[in-house]
């Protein structure tokens, strides 16, 4: 339960109010790799007053091997089928901010449950954002290919028509991660579980 608020602090307020409204249901990040799902979620997590969890970090403790070794060793149908366990597994756990891999939303029944049983925000991004966030790392399986940028783009394309479907959208683009962190925590409350704000501005789109 969270702390009482002061009034002097109107931010901690709303957040309070937020994470009240939630209720039982938990706020999930969705959206391509490095779009900023972790790092956001985190931050949001602070805010609420609620746990952070990683889907990602959950899967690799369960199979007991990091991701890309799951893919090498396993494929990845094999990976899909575990995250969905994982995911269905942490939701129900209680009220909590989860950060969800690229392609988690994409599986039919894990996007129903995130539906059902959450608040969905989906973290849009555009092809060069997440080409300078993830370029310098080795460990994205999809992105192992002769030309990731061309990748980048394929799974855009094949994946935001799905993306659509979260109840929230917010914009990440090259801003200081508090303004992102505060776009999410203000886009929340005017998602139909949280109802009654007016800070719903131009960065964020609603979703029934």
């Amino acid at each position: 339960m969270p702390e009482a608020v002061s009034p002097a602090n109107p931010t901690a307020s709303f957040d309070a109010e937020i994470t009240a409204a939630l209720g039982m249901r938990s706020v999930v990040l969705v959206g391509m790799m490095g779009a900023g799902k972790s790092t956001i979620g985190r931050r949001l997590s602070s805010r609420l007053r609620l746990p952070f969890m990683d889907a990602d970090t959950e899967i690799e403790a369960a199979a007991g091997m990091s991701i890309p070794d799951i893919f090498e060793n396993h494929g990845e149908p094999h990976f899909r089928d575990g995250e969905a366990r994982v995911i269905a597994r942490l939701l129900e756990g209680g009220p909590a901010v989860l950060a969800t891999g690229g392609g988690a939303f994409m599986r039919e029944e894990t996007r129903h449950r995130i539906l059902d049983k959450a608040v969905s925000i989906w973290l849009k991004a555009d092809a060069d954002t997440i080409m300078k966030r993830v370029k310098r790392r080795a460990d994205r399986p999809l992105l192992q290919t002769a030309d990731p940028t061309a990748t980048v783009e394929r799974l855009i394309s094949e994946r935001e028509p799905v993306y659509q479907h979260a109840n929230i959208t917010v914009w990440s683009r090259d801003a200081p991660h508090e303004k992102l962190t505060r776009s999410s925590s203000a886009v929340t409350c005017c998602n139909r579980w949280a109802p009654g704000s007016a800070l719903c501005g131009p960065a964020c789109e609603q979703r029934s």
